[in-house]
Parts: structure tokens; sequence; C-alpha cells
């Protein structure tokens, strides 16, 4: 895939770090999005400019698509201008997006009616890991394009899962959205009352994390980001993990940097919960943790990053005693 020139589609958060990523590891590329200024910064490092995701189809071999829900993943296929018009024999179409396993299916039967390849191959990671190469990547689908893929999965990645038929790769993203959007609401939650009941949420940070030093909520978080990647199983507690260290100083003085949007991890959460009623399994957490997402929602918090769930339990007052 190194040799050859590939597309990319969509340039948001992540997208645009991971196509950064392949430009800066040797891949050619032709970029897409939307909002074609968004594409400037990629041109200027490097990447042709597609006008059209059906012309950087018919440009490239593979094609590479970071979409922000299902929606946007079904339009730039089957809409005018579209990936159908030009996909065919001896072309790869990989979507990276997250979206429903029935999102991934329709997309595949119909890049493989026109003789394309598909894979599935969504992400665990944020902004950071995106930008830093560290992203997990779970593909699902044709087999042969995910091996012709590993080049650029070890760029954007540092560890690639093939998990099978088109679906499976959906399905396993949004189980592990779902538990990190849970665990968000009950960090949030435990910030909270420990504010509440009169004590200091740094500690709280302190004892999740342990391997701050007294000073440590101090510290810029590009320091504390550099700490992270040196930590060793003996430095954390028995519930401590990377989250908790880097969104709670931020939580705390009540600044969300967008590094992954709130209203995408609640679209994650609908669509998990979604994936439980057709397996009938009932997932209370999980529905209470997107009833809190809903409603920062409301609050207009759609954009800040997911952490900012915890702005929800600043409308909950104390009883007066």
């Amino acid at each position: 895939m190194a040799a050859l020139e590939v597309g990319f589609l969509g340039l948001g958060i992540m997208g645009k770090a991971m196509a950064l990523n392949l430009l800066r590891g040797g891949i050619k590329l032709t970029v897409w999005n939307r909002s074609p200024s968004k594409c400037d910064e990629l041109v200027a490092h490097g990447a042709s400019l597609g006008l059209t995701p059906a012309a950087v189809v018919k440009k490239c071999k593979y094609t590479i698509a970071m979409l922000s829900d299902p929606p946007a993943a079904l339009s730039v296929v089957f809409e005018k201008d579209g990936v159908l018009e030009q996909i065919g024999n001896g072309k790869g179409y990989i979507d990276m997006s997250t979206v429903s396993a029935d999102t991934s299916a329709k997309i595949s039967e119909a890049i493989a009616s026109k003789g394309g390849s598909f894979l599935e191959a969504p992400v665990s990671g944020s902004k950071k890991p995106a930008e830093d190469g560290q992203l997990i990547i779970l593909a699902a689908g044709n087999k042969e394009l995910y091996d012709e893929a590993i080049p650029a999965f070890d760029i954007m990645g540092k560890k690639s899962f093939f998990l099978g038929e088109v679906g499976n790769g959906a399905k396993m993203k949004l189980v592990v959205n779902m538990i990190m959007g849970s665990m968000m609401n009950a960090f949030a939650e435990g910030l909270a009352l420990t504010e509440r009941s009169g004590q200091d949420p740094q500690i709280l940070l302190e004892v999740l994390v342990r391997s701050c030093v007294p000073d440590c909520m101090a510290r810029p978080q590009s320091m504390l980001d550099s700490e992270l990647s040196h930590l060793s199983s003996q430095d954390l507690g028995a519930i401590a993990n990377p989250m908790f260290k880097l969104k709670g100083p931020s939580i705390i003085k009540n600044n969300y940097p967008t590094a992954f949007p709130l209203k995408h991890q609640q679209k994650d959460m609908r669509l998990a919960l979604a994936l439980g009623d057709e397996n009938a399994l009932s997932m209370p957490v999980a529905a209470a943790a997107n009833e809190a997402f809903k409603k920062a929602r409301s609050l207009g918090l759609g954009d800040a990053d997911f952490s900012a769930v915890y702005e929800t339990l600043k409308d909950l007052k104390p009883e007066s005693s």
C-alpha cells in the first residue's frame, strides 16, 4: 500500500491526525472533506485534493474513510459523486468510522455488488492516540484487504485485530465505547461526590492514579502526558487508568478541550444500547450513562469533550436541611 496513492475521506479531529501520520509515513494521499478548507493543512503537507469521494476512489486503489456517524458514512458511499460511482474490481474501501453493524453491512454489500472489496476498521482511541499513531484498530471483512492494509494500520495504530466477518468490528467498537462512556460517567459522579462531601478532588485523583507526586496536578498537561508513557503497572492503583489521569485535571478546572466530542460518545452509547436490544440484553448502567450524555447535549455541550458530562452534575443542588 505504501507504494500506491491512497484516498482518505473525512478530516475531522481523528481523520486529520490519521491522514497526517500516513503522509509522514511515506504514503501518498488524495484527500477529501465535506468542508474543503479542512483539506488545506493536508495539502500543505503534500497531499493531493480530491473534489468528490468518487474522484478520490477513481484515482486510488485503496480509499480510507473516517466519518462522524452512520448517516455520514452512508451518504459518502451512496449519494451523487459518492464512492459507488467509481468503486470496482481491484479497488478496496476501508471504513474506519464508528457505525452500527447494519450500516457496515449495507456499505459492504454495495461495494461487493460493484466488484470492490470492503473492510470495516473502527478505532479505539481519541485525538492524542490518533496524533501519536497509537490507535487500536478493530477490523473485519475482506481478509486480503486487511493484509494489504497492514502497512497503513501500523502507521496509524499500535495494534490491529482482524475479527472475521463484516459487523464484528463495529460491534466490538461499540462495546469498547459503551464501557468508556459508562466509566466516564462514574468518574464524573465520583468527582462531584468528592466535592459535594467536602473532600478535595485533587486528592481523589492522586488516590486513583498514585503515580503523581503531590504537585502533579499543578503541572502542565503536556508534562502529565509525557509521564503517562513511562508508567509501569506498579505505579497505578487498582482502578487507575490513563483516562482518569488525562481527563481528571481538566475536569476539576471545568475545562473540556475536545479530544472526543460528547455528541459522538452519546451516539455510540445509543448504538450500543440498540445492539443490546437486538441481543435481548439489559444494560441499565449504559442506559443511565446515555441519559447523562443526552442531558449534556441539551445543555449545548455536544461539541465539547465527552468529559463535559461532568457539567450535568452541577445542576443538582443539595436539599436544604
